[in-house]
């Protein structure tokens, strides 16, 4: 496949890995609303696609000065997240040649051409099947791709940032080395904190994290300067949670959690002032749930 122009990029702010990038590819005569760093092309590791094109954006932080760190509330949330992640039970038997199911509703921002207004995305259903080893084809069912019935890349073996379920298993479970491979792996920003709290988001959402790993990133979030809580919020599909959030380029970026168990529902963007794009002040930018998670044995193949 060859390298995509930087205006097919996809209108989330989650894409990691060159499966990710491939399946999200919009309609041609779409774009992302504007160039935020969220938006950037990732570290692309597999097939021929092997470069990546940086744009240089000023980060969103008042007279150069750095974030403040992340909010004593913020590192007692995650710390309670963490361990409501270690208690919680990994499918048992996973066999390698299975797949992960992932079924999820959300809309993000997208723009009609370079110059055309940007508009939010309707909450629609999206499904995605991915390998258990990375080394079969996965499968993603979404109305705003390319094509409907998407497949996946293979992953690439060996690739520190991969994030099939057997890599996953191999990530540090103490949370200092945890936020030392956020760091060594992270891309696709100008700010490191940024681009940490971007990738914490991609594996709560779209990859199926061991328990202890699972614990150990978030204990490794609380270490992201710029993090606090926001009380209640609500996710795509309507339920009400706490959320973890950092500011970024005129956006707030929510990730949601259950208040009671903790688990993770879902994530929103807020506009925290008047965008370029057009969005008001207070106006939510894309938005997103998961639904439910589990292990099927062949892409297609529903729980």
């Amino acid at each position: 496949m060859n390298q995509l122009p930087e205006r097919d990029l996809p209108p989330g702010r989650h894409r990691l890995l060159k499966e990710h990038l491939m399946t999200e590819i919009r309609r041609p005569d779409e774009a992302p609303a504007r160039p935020r760093r969220r938006w950037l092309r990732p570290a692309l590791v597999a097939g021929t696609v092997a470069a990546v094109t940086a744009v240089a954006l000023t980060v969103a932080v008042p007279s150069g000065e750095p974030a403040p760190r992340a909010s004593k509330e913020a590192a007692a949330l995650l710390e309670d997240i963490a361990l409501a992640a270690e208690k919680a039970d990994a499918p048992a038997g996973i066999r390698d040649d299975q797949f992960v199911y992932i079924k999820s509703k959300g809309g993000w921002t997208t723009q009609t051409g370079d110059e055309g207004p940007a508009k939010l995305q309707p909450v629609h259903r999206r499904e995605i099947w991915l390998s258990v080893d990375g080394s079969q084809e996965g499968m993603l069912h979404d109305p705003f791709a390319r094509a409907h019935h998407e497949p996946l890349e293979k992953q690439t073996p060996g690739i520190p940032s991969n994030t099939n379920y057997r890599h996953l298993e191999t990530l540090p479970t103490d949370p200092d080395e945890m936020y030392e491979w956020l760091n060594s792996v992270s891309e696709g920003s100008s700010s490191k904190d940024e681009a940490n709290f971007v990738l914490v988001g991609d594996l709560a959402r779209e990859s199926l994290m061991p328990p202890a790993q699972a614990a150990a990133l978030y204990r490794a979030a609380a270490k992201i300067s710029g993090v606090f809580v926001v009380d209640d919020t609500v996710d795509a599909a309507g339920r009400h949670g706490v959320a973890v959030a950092r500011v970024d380029d005129g956006e707030r970026v929510e990730l949601i959690f259950d208040k009671e168990t903790k688990e993770f529902l879902g994530e929103r963007e807020v506009a925290v002032e008047d965008l370029p794009s057009g969005f008001e002040k207070g106006e939510v930018t894309g938005r997103f749930a998961v639904l439910e998670r589990a292990v099927v044995d062949e892409p297609g193949q529903r729980p």
